[in-house]
């Protein structure tokens, strides 16, 4: 099967988007399909194909490309970002009649309130794809309140009027896109995590370079620490970890900015002489530090997934968070352990996983099944089953042993098939 992957974020960016496209393209290409990734690429040095001209943006680990994607024959185009590519990419599956799987990564409503370029980039897009804002309109987009996110939702129902199939990585990205997505079938389908890299010494090597006592209880967050994850609430949850186990630690790794704040909240909780603040590192190098670890806490509750969740119990770390809504793990119906979105609940919880052995064991027991359980061949016959489904192509779901998760399957071709009968979906604009 041909399948052009169409994202604003580069395959060299160190987040979750990226990541997830990665591991789904590999996949793919290792079962023999032909894949194209159209996303930013160089400005002047040679590209590989599919790679669009861009430019970095300041303050920002991104790039902006040119959104044109150039033509090609492909039976499929699986969308993933929502910002010019992205819209190009609607765009131009709609000119030529090819079905659309999008996958939703990130939560525009919860992003939106930290993140200028967001209501920016939905006026963009808005406009690209048909919306008739005006002024009253782009002045709701540019204020925080109900308002914008009357818009982001206008603006949600219009993407997904374009597409064929919505995955959304986790059973609470489906409840949240459920009332936007209309017909448009949805299909929760997470992206697997790659198995741990071989046993390199990093826990003992790590905490020496960090200055860490080999016994010292090391709680680990791997991602920005921007203010959508929660910093503020996972510092004064290792206060409260601290009360209890002083020779404790926080690695936060991955951040970019914003230190000068985490640090000046480190000193307010009294826990800045425990604190180490990293920056990102190639995803090669990530699994040293869940080695170096002892618990995984995550505080987020903007995330669509979490892929650092699987990773790290893919490493036989605990996970310990507060949002319910990612909690369960894929494809076993466990559950990983949850508290509170408060300090004394959340810090109690972290205690717990460091010092109750019984507890710990079954927690990593638990976390190592979830992953074996949802595997990489398990991914990509669902996927493919989906690409066949929309596209109508009995050959491209050779080999699958699996459909894909929920009921998206015998719905999802009735789009395409209408599409070939020369009927325009409703709520399909062209440019």
């Amino acid at each position: 099967m041909r399948i052009a992957h169409v994202s604003d974020s580069h395959l060299a960016n160190i987040e979750g988007v990226a990541t997830s496209v990665g591991t789904t393209l590999a996949l793919l290409r290792a079962a023999g399909h032909q894949v194209t990734l159209h996303s930013p690429g160089p400005l002047f040095r040679r590209r590989r194909p599919g790679e669009l001209p861009s430019v970095p943006v300041p303050t920002r680990p991104y790039r902006l490309a040119l959104p044109r994607l150039p033509d090609a024959p492909v039976d499929v185009v699986h969308v993933h970002t929502t910002g010019p590519v992205g819209v190009a990419g609607l765009r131009w599956a709609a000119t030529r009649g090819l079905p659309v799987v999008f996958t939703w990564h990130t939560d525009l409503i919860a992003y939106a309130a930290h993140y200028p370029e967001v209501p920016i980039g939905a006026a963009y897009a808005g406009l690209r794809l048909g919306l008739r804002w005006r002024a009253p309109a782009m002045w709701a987009l540019a204020r925080p309140g109900p308002a914008r996110q009357a818009r982001l939702a206008e603006l949600g129902r219009c993407l997904l009027a374009h597409m064929d199939v919505l995955l959304a990585p986790s059973g609470k990205t489906a409840t949240a896109m459920a009332p936007m997505a209309g017909r448009t079938p949805i299909a929760v389908l997470p992206t697997p995590v790659a198995a741990p890299a071989p046993d390199a010494d990093d826990r003992r090597r790590l905490r020496a370079r960090l200055g860490i006592p080999v016994d010292a209880a090391v709680l680990l967050a791997v991602g920005r620490a921007s203010a959508e994850k929660d910093p503020g609430l996972l510092l004064a949850a290792f206060a409260r970890v601290r009360r209890t186990l002083p020779a404790a630690r926080l690695v936060l790794l991955g951040v970019r900015g914003g230190r000068r704040g985490l640090r000046r909240a480190a000193r307010r909780h009294g826990v800045a002489d425990a604190l180490h603040l990293l920056r990102p590192v190639p995803r090669d190098r990530v699994g040293g530090y869940y080695r170096t670890a002892d618990v995984l806490a995550f505080a987020s509750r903007t995330d669509t997934q979490g892929l650092v969740l699987g990773e790290a119990e893919s490493y036989g770390l605990p996970v310990a968070m507060v949002d319910g809504g990612l909690a369960e793990r894929p494809g076993t119906g466990t559950h990983r352990p949850l508290a509170a979105a408060a300090p004394d609940a959340f810090g109690g919880l972290l205690v717990r996983l460091l010092t109750d052995t019984e507890l710990r064991e079954r927690v990593v027991a638990e976390g190592r099944a979830g992953v074996a359980a949802w595997t990489g061949e398990r991914y990509l016959s669902a996927l493919v089953t989906i690409y066949a489904s929309v596209s109508g192509s009995a050959s491209g779901a050779a080999g699958s042993t699996t459909g894909p998760p929920g009921p998206a399957q015998a719905e999802a071709a009735t789009p395409a098939a209408r599409r070939r009968n020369g009927v325009t979906r409703p709520g399909r604009t062209s440019p």
